[in-house]
C-alpha cells in the first residue's frame, strides 16, 4: 500500500494556452484537495526554478550572519508595522524555535518604506526577494481564480472581493535543529489569510493533517506547496478547509523555507457567503468579523502567548455552536 500524500497539480495548461481537458483535470484535483485537507502542490507554476533555488541559498547565507548583522534588517521601533517586519527570532522557550525575515510587498500605491527593511546583505538578496514576490503574486492571482471556479462563485468574485494587495507579505524562515533534550518543534495551526505558498529545502519537516493523520510533505524539486487559509474556509462556510499543518524540526539540520502570504485587506468584512448558507438552506458556521480584528487577535497569540497552546485564538473563536 502506498503512503498517503497530497496531490501535485501541473499548472502548465494555464500558462501555455493548454487544452480545456487538461485545465479541467487540474481544477478538479484542486477542488478535491481543498475540500479534503486544504493542501496541494503545484508544478510549472510560473516561478523560475533557478530563482527559487537562489532565494533558499541566499536565505541560508543571511541566517548564518552574526545577530548584529541580521538586526540591520529591522525597522525602527514604533514605525507602525502591522506585523513584525524585518528580522525576528522566536524566544528560546518557543517550541517552534525559529528565526525569520518578514517583508511586505508594496503594491496598489502602498509605501512601506517607514518600516519595511530589506536586507542589505547578501548584496543581491533584496533583488531576488522582490522578483520572487512578483512571480508569486501572479501565481496567487491564477490560483485565486481557480479556487473561485472550484467554489462555483460568479466570475472574478474573489478577485474583486480581495482587491487590496497592501497586506501581502513574504517570510524567509530558518527552523533550528531539534535537540535530544527538548520538544522537536511541533506546533500545529492554520493560516489566517486566503492562500499561502511555500517552497522549502531538502530537509523537509512540513506535515499536513488529513483524516486524523499527519502526512509529510516531502520536498520535490520545482514544486510549491499551496494551502488555504481561514478566510476561504469562512467564506465557503467550511466547504473548503483551512489547512491544518505543522513543522517537525529534524535532528542535526536546520530547515529553510520561503513563504508568500496572499492576504486580505484589514477593513474587509468576512462572513459565510449566501451561496453556501441561505441559498442552499445551510446555517452559517461562523459569525462575521472585520479581518483586522482577527489579525490582531492572532498577533496577540505571538506577543502574549497563552499558558496553554489550546487557548490560542484561532478561527474557532468565531464559530457558531448550536
Amino acid at each position: 500500500m502506498s503512503s498517503p500524500s497530497i496531490p501535485t497539480v501541473d499548472l502548465s495548461p494555464f500558462f501555455n494556452g493548454g487544452d480545456e481537458e487538461s485545465k479541467k483535470k487540474a481544477i478538479d484535483t484542486i477542488a478535491k484537495a481543498c475540500s479534503d485537507s486544504g493542501f496541494f502542490q503545484i508544478l510549472n507554476h510560473g516561478v523560475p526554478l533557478t530563482l527559487m533555488a537562489q532565494a533558499i541559498e541566499l536565505s541560508k547565507t543571511f541566517f548564518q550572519y552574526p545577530l548584529e548583522e541580521k538586526l540591520k534588517s529591522k525597522p525602527i521601533a514604533g514605525s507602525g508595522a502591522p506585523l513584525p517586519a524585518g528580522y525576528n527570532r522566536q524566544p528560546e522557550t518557543s517550541i517552534d524555535r525559529n528565526e525569520y525575515l518578514l517583508m511586505f510587498i508594496p503594491s496598489n500605491g502602498s509605501d512601506f518604506s517607514t518600516f519595511n527593511v530589506y536586507p542589505p546583505d547578501p548584496p543581491e538578496f533584496s533583488k531576488v526577494l522582490k522578483q520572487i514576490a512578483s512571480h508569486l503574486n501572479k501565481t496567487a492571482l491564477l490560483l485565486e481564480g481557480i479556487v473561485n471556479e472550484c467554489l462555483g462563485l460568479p466570475y472574478n468574485f474573489l478577485k474583486e472581493y480581495n482587491n487590496d494587495r497592501s497586506g501581502d507579505f513574504m517570510a524567509l524562515l530558518r527552523y533550528f535543529p531539534a535537540m535530544a533534550t527538548e520538544n522537536n518543534g511541533i506546533s500545529e495551526h492554520e493560516d489566517g489569510n486566503c492562500l499561502t505558498f511555500v517552497f522549502q529545502d531538502d530537509v523537509g519537516g512540513l506535515e499536513v493533517s488529513k483524516d486524523g493523520e499527519w502526512i509529510p510533505v516531502t520536498p520535490k524539486e520545482g514544486t510549491i506547496v499551496v494551502n488555504l487559509g481561514d478566510v476561504i474556509q469562512v467564506l465557503s462556510n467550511k466547504k473548503f478547509k483551512s489547512a491544518t499543518h505543522r513543522v517537525v524540526r529534524k535532528d542535526g539540520r536546520s530547515r529553510h523555507s520561503c513563504c508568500f502570504f496572499y492576504n486580505l485587506g484589514g477593513e474587509k468584512w468576512v462572513e459565510p457567503l449566501p451561496q453556501f448558507t441561505r441559498e442552499v438552506g445551510e446555517a452559517p458556521k461562523y459569525r462575521g468579523f472585520l479581518y483586522k480584528d482577527y489579525q490582531q487577535l492572532r498577533m496577540r497569540n505571538k506577543t502574549h502567548p497563552p499558558s496553554r497552546p489550546e487557548d490560542a485564538i484561532q478561527i474557532s473563536h468565531y464559530a457558531i455552536t448550536n
